[in-house]
């Protein structure tokens, strides 16, 4: 009965390097002749390989003999169903933890930084051996939780988008993206790279890129703020567009439209291109802080 009341721990990884080399060449030998005829180590793959694979079992080990565990892979994670009381384990890069946030519901999620030499760990701050005290802490309603903002980008034939770092809005190619673009009531014509729209999370990666090109640079929002952050990427001056609405923060009460000028528009989050949708011509999108939240365990 104990048992069945317990927590389950959700461990979730992705493939190493290695393990990609191996699905595509089929061999240890085969994959090592690639590489290195490429001029790189194979030897440091492997090592990158042990370390995380390490890292994982280390995490794993830290998991109750009375809970339950289940252990997926990131490319399942669109055909997993979680359960309330899931505890999730992310245990990867930085981008892991963004690609696990979208299908959760309030459950914490950890971060475990498997290489900290090649891993930032913004979103990854966790040791692999204080898993299981974190569990604990989490089961136990003790864990340091950070409500990290969420944003949105809603269609107008109610398809919705949810991110962690930020939405992406632009062209399929490396066309100019065309659009009309709607904020407090001013509209105007653009043709540029794309449109950012990043919470706070996302607001130490690809925003802060943009933002330090900025002579006006704007002050970024906290994770756990509901201001969004949006810059338009490379807005040409040209005939018929305007350059007026380039960056600036929404508020928890705004929310930026965009109509699509564009034959292959599309939009998609956390720069994953595959979990995307379509924008094509005279459709509109509205971009929004979202009513989910990120359960982070600080």
């Amino acid at each position: 009965m104990i048992a069945s009341l317990a927590p389950r721990a959700v461990l979730v990884r992705r493939l190493t390097e290695y393990e990609l080399l191996l699905e595509e060449h089929g061999t240890p030998q085969q994959a090592q002749f690639y590489i290195e005829h490429q001029g790189e180590s194979f030897e440091h793959i492997r090592r990158r390989d042990t370390r995380q694979k390490d890292a994982f079992a280390t995490a794993k080990a830290g998991i109750p003999r009375t809970w339950r565990s289940v252990e997926i892979l990131r490319s399942e994670l669109s055909r997993f169903v979680f359960e309330r009381r899931d505890i999730v384990v992310a245990i990867g890069q930085d981008g892991l933890v963004a690609n696990v946030a979208k299908y959760l519901d309030g459950q914490p999620l950890i971060g475990v930084n498997p290489d900290p030499a090649l891993y930032d760990g913004s979103l990854v701050p966790h040791a692999p051996d204080s898993v299981q005290c974190l569990l604990m802490e989490c089961a136990e309603h003790r864990a340091r939780i950070e409500s990290r903002t969420m944003v949105e980008a809603l269609l107008d034939d109610g398809q919705r988008l949810l991110a962690l770092n930020e939405i992406f809005i632009g062209q399929r190619t490396h066309q100019s993206a065309r659009y009309r673009i709607v904020l407090g009531g001013h509209e105007e014509r653009q043709s540029s790279s794309g449109i950012i729209v990043a919470t706070g999370t996302g607001s130490t990666g690809w925003a802060r890129s943009i933002n330090l090109e900025r002579d006006n640079a704007l002050v970024l929002p906290a994770p756990e703020d509901l201001t969004l952050a949006f810059f338009v990427r490379e807005a040409f001056p040209g005939s018929g567009f305007s350059v007026n609405s380039t960056m600036g923060l929404l508020q928890a009460s705004e929310m930026l439209g965009v109509l699509s000028e564009m034959h292959e528009g599309v939009i998609f989050g956390d720069a994953i291109e595959d979990d995307r949708l379509e924008f094509s011509w005279g459709k509109r999108v509205s971009v929004r802080s979202a009513h989910e939240r990120l359960q982070f365990v600080a």
